[in-house]
């Protein structure tokens, strides 16, 4: 059984360890609030951006560019990774990082993107060489995007990979987050319900197809950047209801440390009084 000095020890280690649970709940709190306000910010730009790309596929019949093409058969597909650079936050980043090994498993030969340390320490791990690698939090996300899609792109391009696939994690809501993978280019047009209300006629100059070409890289830059948004929020989401737990169980077992060395510091006492008396009553006998 534990000394009351070892319980009383690990009782003030756990205070400690308490302290600092708590301190990260509060940061995360704090921090998920400010990316959940830029995710919505840009939410708007996004929707629009999808909604005019989806137009201008209506309104070109077929269109000169890589992206609406397929890739070049029998080269490796590009994937690229969105995980946060640091861990306290549950099964956060080996959730997504599990989803892009068992895809990778799947679809054979893979070329990684990593974007995230966890994303590139992952990779390390599995004995592969990335060819793109970035902290998330290095720089200014947007700056990061367009460097990312542009290796991308230009692989893509050149015929290094056949496709390019985002794994990332998707905020549901501040208690769930689930990873997704999406296939990004070649780019498919989606068939559109018909409306049964009139459409406005949209005009787009010079052409629609220079503007599609124009738009395609925009779209793929700004996907990537709403992904590395998006894995902010709910790795502080994640990281928030990690800290909760913790800090909740660091109660439980205080309650349970504390208990136990009450108890064990009334049995040393009761031991003393025994003692003591057993050597009063030897002493009068």
């Amino acid at each position: 059984m534990p000394s009351v000095r070892d319980l009383r020890d690990r009782i003030k280690s756990l205070k400690n360890t308490q302290q600092i649970t708590k301190a990260m709940k509060q940061v995360a709190a704090a921090k998920i609030r400010r990316a959940e306000i830029v995710q919505k910010q840009a939410r708007p730009y996004a929707e629009a951006l999808g909604e005019m790309l989806r137009d201008l596929i209506d309104a070109v019949g077929s269109v000169d560019h890589p992206f609406m093409k397929p890739g070049k058969e029998g080269a490796p597909k590009g994937v690229l990774l969105v995980t946060a650079d640091k861990g306290l936050a549950g099964a956060f980043n080996s959730n997504v990082i599990r989803e892009g090994e068992k895809y990778a498993r799947e679809s054979g030969a893979v070329t990684w993107y990593a974007v995230g340390n966890k994303a590139r320490n992952a990779v390390r791990r599995m004995r592969a060489e990335a060819a793109f690698s970035e902290a998330l939090s290095g720089r200014e996300k947007l700056g990061i995007a367009k460097d990312v899609a542009a290796k991308l792109s230009d692989d893509f391009t050149s015929g290094t990979i056949s496709e390019i696939v985002l794994v990332s994690s998707k905020l549901v809501s501040t208690l769930v987050q689930r990873p997704q993978v999406r296939g990004l280019v070649p780019i498919v047009a989606e068939k559109r319900t018909e409306s049964k209300g009139p459409r406005a006629e949209v005009e787009f100059a010079p052409s629609p197809e220079a503007v599609l070409t124009r738009l395609l890289p925009k779209y793929l830059e700004f996907t990537i950047y709403s992904a590395m948004l998006e894995t902010d929020a709910a790795f502080y989401s994640a990281q928030l209801i990690a800290m909760t737990n913790a800090t909740d169980n660091a109660g439980k077992l205080l309650d349970e440390l504390t208990l136990a060395m009450n108890k064990a510091r009334q049995a040393a006492i009761t031991k003393e009084m025994l003692e003591i008396v057993g050597g009063a009553e030897a002493q009068a006998g």
